[in-house]
């Protein structure tokens, strides 16, 4: 009688982030516990300066091979592409930015050869990104950018039993009127709607929020719930979409925590990340949705402040390793438990 295939494990290419900031640390910590080795096969694009120092900075050292073997780490040594000068610790600067840059590229490269199933990268900084050279506004249009990907895209975040998407991201509060569009608010809902599909939940509860105040006041703060967020839900609503709103952004969260949706669609960036952030700083994945490949970060940055001292809090990158790996292992998102 024949048996089934043991499925294969999950490939996750591992980054460290910015080297200055406290991603080095994290990532150490994620490999001291064999329950994650032991869960997917890791392809750690670092070297074994850095890997020494995030160990020490850790207080674990980081147990890697440079041949593949079950359950550890494969180390994609990128000595050689390590800038002259060192990295100045707790600091945005373009060398910093440039291997963190550098150790994505070849974790995208490897994905678009079939090579790795999902991307899990440290916590980067802007600064260091754009004064290595990235003209994109964030990573999300970065990754677009090399992975040559036309589709729609939005930054999801992710708490437990909560996600939210983003219509508009990071762009300039002037510069958010012109992004809410009804094409845009229907494209995020969608997004959002299909990923909590893939998830498992057979029916996603969303809600909508309004862009201006007590959702515009029928007109008198603006009409854009009027004119394009409120006939965006309703075509949303035509497609089978279990959508509500807008609702005011400063009522929509309290809902949420009580329950009522399954995921939130924002208008811009600050409106949800104040709210997930108050929710669950310390547990919050951002994922980079639409991509053709899951690639999973923690929602908050490089913590320049305690970098080096061996205190930063693994829960998000614990989640959002977690999250890589059942992504990866399904093909699609998986609810946070």
């Amino acid at each position: 009688m024949s048996t089934a295939a043991t499925p294969p494990r999950p490939r996750i290419a591992l980054t460290l982030g910015d080297p200055a900031g406290i991603g080095p640390e994290l990532i150490a910590k994620l490999l001291s516990r064999p329950a994650n080795t032991a869960s997917a096969d890791i392809v750690l694009l670092s070297d074994a300066a850095e890997l020494k120092s995030a160990g020490e900075d850790a207080g674990t050292p980081v147990a890697y091979a440079t041949e593949p073997a079950d359950g550890v780490p494969l180390l994609h040594d990128r000595s050689a592409h390590r800038p002259a000068e060192p990295f100045e610790p707790r600091k945005a600067t373009a060398a910093g930015g440039s291997w963190a840059l550098g150790n994505l590229r070849t974790a995208l490269d490897l994905a678009k050869r079939g090579e790795v199933d999902a991307i899990l990268f440290a916590p980067l900084n802007k600064t260091s990104l754009h004064l290595a050279g990235m003209a994109a506004n964030d990573e999300l249009r970065w990754f677009e950018e090399v992975l040559e990907f036309t589709g729609f895209t939005s930054e999801l975040n992710v708490l437990p039993g909560l996600w939210t998407a983003r219509v508009t991201s990071h762009v300039s509060i002037a510069e958010v009127d012109a992004g809410i569009t009804h094409e845009n608010v229907v494209r995020a809902g969608r997004l959002l709607h299909r990923v909590l599909r893939d998830s498992g939940l057979t029916a996603p509860r969303l809600g909508v929020c309004a862009l201006n105040p007590h959702a515009g006041e029928n007109g008198r703060f603006g009409r854009h719930e009027l004119d394009i967020i409120g006939p965006a839900i309703s075509d949303l609503v035509g497609e089978g979409i279990d959508a509500k709103g807008p609702f005011p952004s400063d009522t929509i969260f309290l809902r949420a925590k009580a329950g009522d949706f399954d995921g939130v669609l924002t208008m811009y960036h600050d409106q949800g990340q104040i709210a997930m952030k108050l929710l669950g700083f310390d547990g919050g994945v951002t994922i980079a949705g639409g991509l053709p490949i899951p690639i999973c970060t923690p929602a908050h940055g490089t913590a320049f402040e305690i970098a080096g001292r061996g205190i930063a809090h693994t829960g998000s990158i614990q989640n959002a390793f977690d999250l890589a790996v059942r992504m990866a292992g399904s093909g699609a998102p998986a609810v946070m438990p």
